[in-house]
């Protein structure tokens, strides 16, 4: 089988982990398909010179960019030097691109892609704090901020960071199958896969809190109470606030709707009790305020495309022999 080689670009003021998550999945495949040649992976800078990644890191590439030829996968990551980039570099995309099976953008990796003309007449996504800078920027690109990541023809593009690495394992599954990329994820411990089409606010994860001190207050409530009644009308009451005007200022503050808040953190804790206990899933059901099982089970085939009981069978340490 012949190797995909994977071209991961480095310039100053990339995003470290935009490069190290799809470089763990890639090489990762290797190891989980029992194919170690699955994948070659190679770092490539502006005349091969170190970089210093946003958060100072020295990352040493494999070759000068200018030198590296026709790639299977063209992998550009995101980081403050996407933002204004250099002409040469985003000439050197163009060119290589043009070339590849694959393109592929992390984060605000997106910019580049776009500078570089592959995104005009394209579906795209970037990290959803940048999607309007991109839409504004780039008028000709039709920007949806909210899916993880977005495929159209051979161009991906996908949202901030850990979504770099459900775009690479949403590849590895098409390269090498299912069940070598779900090896990666449980691997790294993280899901097999959010679906490209899950929002981006994962709500502990995404959402700000608030500067109120009330909505602070009930944010708190609402993470230590999930089998509670957390309604707009019962949020608004601990608030002190009309349920209208909570509805508005928790949204503009939180950057998220009440409700989907709260779907969100009831999620996150029947994900960790399913992961964490033994408690049977009517029970798990009930303490994290889904009231059916059947409620729950719509809630995760919708949100990670795996019901309860088979996300337990893939994350709960005692049913798979885990480390």
């Amino acid at each position: 089988m012949r190797a995909r080689s994977v071209l991961v670009l480095l310039y100053e003021g990339v995003q470290s982990l935009d490069v190290t998550g799809p470089v763990e999945v890639f090489t990762g495949a290797g190891a989980a398909s029992g194919q170690p040649g699955a994948y070659r992976v190679l770092t490539a800078s502006p005349g091969g010179q170190p970089v210093r990644s946003t958060g100072g890191l020295r990352l040493l590439p494999d070759a000068d960019l200018a030198e590296v030829g026709p790639v299977h996968t063209l992998l550009v990551p995101g980081g403050t030097g996407a933002e204004h980039p250099d002409g040469a570099l985003v000439a050197r995309i163009r060119e290589l691109a043009g070339r590849a099976e694959r393109v592929v953008s992390v984060c605000t990796g997106a910019f580049l892609l776009a500078e570089a003309g592959l995104l005009a007449g394209r579906r795209a996504t970037t990290h959803w704090a940048y999607c309007e800078e991109l839409a504004r920027r780039f008028p000709d690109v039709e920007v949806d901020p909210d899916p993880i990541h977005v495929r159209d023809g051979r161009i991906a593009t996908s949202a901030g960071v850990t979504a770099g690495i459900d775009l690479a394992l949403a590849l590895v599954e098409e390269d090498l199958g299912r069940e070598t990329a779900l090896l990666i994820a449980r691997h790294l411990v993280v899901f097999l896969r959010r679906p490209g089409n899950q929002a981006q606010f994962s709500t502990q994860l995404a959402a700000q809190v608030a500067a109120r001190q009330p909505l602070r207050e009930v944010q708190r409530w609402i993470a230590e109470h999930p089998e509670a009644d957390l309604s707009v009308d019962a949020l608004a009451r601990r608030s002190a606030l009309s349920p209208r005007h909570f509805a508005r200022a928790f949204t503009a503050e939180v950057g998220v709707t009440p409700g989907r808040y709260v779907d969100g953190v009831r999620l996150e804790a029947a994900r960790r009790r399913l992961e964490d206990t033994d408690d049977g899933i009517e029970e798990i059901a009930r303490r994290c305020g889904y009231g059916t099982p059947e409620a729950m089970r719509r809630a995760f085939v919708r949100v990670l495309a795996a019901p309860p009981a088979e996300y337990r069978r893939r994350f709960h340490p005692s049913h798979h022999g885990g480390h």
